[in-house]
């Protein structure tokens, strides 16, 4: 069998970040494309899913500022009850099966700004009994010029108590850091929710290595 190894002159292919062409692939029809039957959006809900009705939105910032208006964000969320969709997750907890709990987006080509409507998540039970993990909701994001796409948690800045006891954000030293993963609650607006997040710089967020 021949290998590029054995023949010994084919270079190994470059590695890329992602380009302009990731909306075409995954959200063609912010990129004014009609190819799927089904888009997944930013709606992460159905109409029958319960819980309390929540607007999350934000923009990306890079290491001068700058919004990022071609960046792709996912989320994944447990249901209100702290149920995932995934039959990997057996808590004992009750599982809304009309919410989808997944969503995918673009930041807005003008104003940079990304947004999904969903519920308030559940706290979330931890393995063996030990407790449970604060309301939260996983983001991903991907942009050109980041070689592998960026995971983060968004928390919620109503939810003090929860905040203080979820091993995940105790692993952060410092307090001062664990405020970039705080979306805040708009006041009077109908349950809105801001989280930004800034790529460098003295703000940068906190992100995971998973």
């Amino acid at each position: 069998m021949i290998t590029p190894d054995a023949l010994g002159y084919l270079p190994e292919t470059p590695s890329q970040t992602a380009g302009p062409f990731v909306h075409i692939g995954l959200i063609p029809r912010q990129a004014g494309f009609e190819v799927f039957e089904n888009n997944i959006g930013t709606i992460a809900l159905t109409p029958e899913a319960k819980g309390e009705r929540i607007r999350i939105q934000g923009r990306i910032f890079d290491g001068t500022g700058a919004a990022i208006r071609d960046a792709l964000v996912e989320i994944w969320q447990a249901d209100s009850f702290g149920r995932f969709n995934h039959p990997a997750d057996d808590a004992s907890a009750p599982r809304d099966a009309q919410f989808r709990g997944w969503g995918r987006t673009g930041t807005d080509f003008e104003t940079g700004t990304w947004s999904f409507a969903t519920i308030k998540p559940g706290r979330v039970a931890r393995r063996h009994g030990e407790g449970s993990l604060a309301p939260h909701i996983l983001v991903w994001i991907v942009a050109r010029g980041i070689n592998l796409g960026l995971l983060t948690r968004l928390y919620f800045d109503d939810e003090a108590a929860a905040n203080a006891e979820d091993p995940v954000l105790r692993l952060i030293e410092q307090p001062e850091r664990r405020r970039t993963l705080m979306a805040r609650r708009v006041p009077g607006a109908d349950s809105t929710y801001v989280f930004d997040i800034h790529l460098q710089g003295a703000e940068e967020t906190v992100f995971f290595d998973v």
